[in-house]
C-alpha cells in the first residue's frame, strides 16, 4: 500500500512543485544508490543510474497511478536503468569500493577490522557470482528490507520466482562462503 505522504509529494510534484519531488529523491535516494551500488559496483555509474533514473520518474508522474508504493516504482525505474547499464557493458571485473561504504565494523582493533573487511570483500565476490535476478532479489530483500511482492512489482517476476530466486542465492552465498562459517 502507498504511503500516503509519498502519494501527496507525488501529487504536488505533478503540479509542478518542484519541492515535492526534491523530498521525495532525499526519501528514496539514499536506498537507491545502495541498490545501485551493490549491483554495479561503480559509483560513477550508480550515479547515473539513479540519476537517470530521477529524471525517467519526473518526466513520468503522470504515469505513476498509485497501484504501487512510490519506493517500488522507483526501484522499479532503477533496476531497468541498471540492467540496461549491464548489457551496454562488456562483463568486466568489477571496481573495488570501500568496505565503509557498505559497513563499518563497529571494532577498532586492526586485526578485527582486516577480518570484517575481507569478509566483506568475501560477501561481495560471492554476491558478483550470482546470476543478475538471484544478486537483485537478495539485495532488496536482506539489505533494503523489501517484502516478496514489492520485489517482485520492482522485478517484473511472480512472488514464487522471487522467493525462489532469494532461497538459491542463499543457497549460492552459503557453498561460496563456507569458509566464513
Amino acid at each position: 500500500m502507498p504511503d500516503p505522504a509519498d502519494a501527496e509529494l507525488v501529487r504536488r510534484a505533478r503540479n509542478g512543485e518542484k519541492v515535492a519531488f526534491e523530498e521525495i529523491v532525499r526519501r528514496h535516494g539514499p536506498a537507491m544508490y545502495r541498490f545501485g551500488l551493490r549491483m554495479l559496483r561503480d559509483e560513477h555509474a550508480v550515479r547515473d543510474c539513479v540519476q537517470e533514473a530521477f529524471a525517467s520518474a519526473w518526466e513520468a508522474l503522470d504515469q505513476y497511478r498509485g497501484d504501487a508504493a512510490v519506493k517500488t516504482w522507483l526501484f522499479s525505474i532503477l533496476a531497468n536503468k541498471v540492467r540496461r547499464y549491464l548489457r551496454s557493458q562488456a562483463r568486466s571485473v568489477p571496481t573495488e569500493i570501500d568496505e565503509g561504504v557498505i559497513h563499518s565494523p563497529a571494532q577498532h582493533e586492526p586485526e578485527r577490522r582486516a577480518i570484517a573487511g575481507t569478509m566483506m570483500a568475501a560477501l561481495e565476490e560471492a554476491l558478483d557470482e550470482l546470476p543478475l535476478a538471484q544478486r537483485a532479489c537478495w539485495i532488496l530483500y536482506e539489505v533494503e528490507g523489501l517484502s516478496y511482492r514489492r520485489i517482485a512489482q520492482i522485478q517484473g517476476m511472480s512472488v514464487d520466482a522471487v522467493r525462489g530466486a532469494i532461497y538459491r542465492a542463499r543457497q549460492g552465498l552459503e557453498r561460496r562462503l563456507e569458509a566464513w562459517r
